[in-house]
């Protein structure tokens, strides 16, 4: 028999918690629910969920709170923010700590059980892509990634050993396995993310994830020459770049 995969909703708003519960349930996914931040935050750190459904306007601990306090022990964790902020800087504080996908309110059951499947499904895929990237010009230099406990080891030896989240090595998982060509925003939305088509926040949301990449792969991400921009085309990974 297969395995359920279990979702955990931190939502304070009775109605639309109960309205998840139940369709996440008719869909085939075992739920488990509370109301209030720090009870989420402790289920989430003692359980083990497939995904984490997270409101942001919580009780006791708000969601961008519990999202960090998650992402600070297990960077792989799978969340979904669910919220009525809908200003840019919440969008991007909410991606900024380490959220796979933010969908506003009110929201569509259908929009939200297809992110859910999207989330959960390039979560699963990525136990089968490459277990290590390389770069760097050679093994002296550059870093080492093992994108299956999202890690990256600097060849420098005084350099700390980098981690990242689940989202971040789809997005690198992607593009080392076209590196070939520059890979345009919506096709990242598409593949990664699981989106039909583009919008405004979601092509921020790559610019977003772009940005917090080279921050952790670049010697100097204003000049990056990992993660190149092509104008016009989109981004490129050069595992090798050409020496100066």
């Amino acid at each position: 028999m297969k395995e359920k995969l279990s979702i955990l909703v931190v939502e304070d708003e009775a109605a639309i918690r109960t309205g998840l519960v139940d369709v996440l349930l008719f869909h085939g996914y075992d739920v488990d629910a509370t109301a209030d931040g720090k009870e989420g935050l402790d289920k989430a750190q003692t359980g083990r969920f497939d995904l984490i459904l997270l409101d942001v306007m919580l009780p006791s601990m708000n969601g961008f709170d519990v999202c960090e306090a998650i992402r600070a022990t297990d960077p792989a964790q799978p969340i979904i923010m669910l919220t009525a902020k809908v200003s840019d800087e919440d969008i991007v504080q909410g991606l900024k700590l380490g959220a796979d996908d933010y969908v506003a309110k009110p929201f569509s059951v259908e929009q939200l059980v297809l992110r859910v499947a999207a989330v959960l499904r390039r979560s699963r895929a990525g136990h089968e892509q490459a277990t290590h990237i390389h770069l760097g010009r050679d093994r002296q230099t550059g870093i080492e990634i093992d994108t299956v406990n999202l890690l990256g080891s600097p060849n420098d030896a005084s350099a700390q050993t980098v981690a990242f989240t689940r989202r971040e090595m789809e997005m690198l998982v992607y593009l080392h396995a076209n590196s070939e060509r520059p890979v345009p925003r919506e096709e990242l939305l598409n593949q990664v993310w699981g989106y039909a088509r583009n919008l405004d926040i979601e092509t921020r949301t790559v610019d977003i994830h772009i940005a917090k990449l080279r921050r952790k792969l670049e010697p100097d991400p204003k000049n990056p020459i990992y993660l190149c921009t092509i104008r016009g085309a989109g981004y490129r990974l050069i595992s090798t770049p050409a020496v100066e």
